[in-house]
């Protein structure tokens, strides 16, 4: 029965050092934040990962809008913050695209640069600096390449949990704590895009100011019973104010 246990801690030590070996092999230092991250993906499996998955998130979200103008609108506006940041610099090929639904206030990135706005956002949008800091905020998901990261990270927490389970029978708390770290780094992925995103204004001409607006309107949008920030991948829009005040100053010194 000792023997059992020596052999089972023995394999499960095994698959962990295998695991953190992996997972730090596969750290570089993003060229475009200047922040060491651990990637699963290269730029070119990135931008195959979103043009796969693009057509389905839009029918997810009801289509494409079929308003030309809007559209436009929205083309015309990323194109001005790719054409003057780091993201011209970069590989990926970037499309933007206004969904049908308008009922989800939403915007989001894939991989490779993919990148969506809901009609129920775009409707609460005042003006065309607000709609510059929604699409500046997700350019920066892309450039922060926050989906790989993501998923070199979940690798490495499901490789722990697994030798847990194996070594120790520790599978489900390493797995909760996993859980946890993700949301943590979610929500810094969140305020990074921010930070981003507010450059990416004052670098094409945008007020960055108008990205607090933006903040209000999720607020809005999520009503007094909003998830706590402990439980969401998103921070609370107040807190996300207050960094987005604090990269408006850093960047227009």
């Amino acid at each position: 029965m000792r023997g059992s246990w020596k052999i089972r801690i023995f394999i499960g030590l095994a698959i962990a050092a295998f695991t953190l070996l992996k997972y730090c092999n596969s750290k570089e230092v993003n060229p475009y934040t200047g922040r060491e991250q651990a990637i699963a993906l290269d730029p070119k499996e990135e931008i195959e990962m979103g043009l796969a998955s693009r057509d389905q998130m839009a029918q997810q979200h009801g289509g494409l809008h079929p308003d030309n103008g809007a559209q436009d609108m929205v083309d015309r506006v990323g194109e001005k913050l790719v054409n003057n940041s780091l993201a011209k610099e970069s590989p990926y090929r970037y499309e933007f695209h206004l969904l049908l639904d308008d009922q989800t206030i939403n915007a989001f990135a894939l991989p490779g640069g993919q990148i969506f706005i809901t009609a129920a956002l775009y409707s609460k949008l005042e003006n065309e600096d607000q709609l510059a800091g929604v699409l500046g905020h997700e350019i920066g998901h892309v450039l922060g390449r926050h989906s790989s990261e993501r998923i070199a990270e979940a690798g490495l927490w499901q490789g722990l949990s697994q030798a847990g389970s194996v070594g120790a029978d520790m599978g489900g708390l390493i797995a909760g704590i996993g859980q946890n770290k993700l949301l943590t780094n979610g929500r810094g992925d969140e305020l990074e895009s921010d930070d981003l995103g507010i450059k990416f204004m004052i670098d094409a001409g945008y007020d960055p100011y108008q990205m607090i607006g933006v903040m209000e309107i999720l607020k809005a949008a999520a009503g007094p019973n909003r998830v706590p920030e402990h439980k969401s991948t998103h921070p609370d829009p107040e807190n996300r104010i207050d960094q987005i005040k604090a990269s408006i100053e850093k960047y227009s010194r």
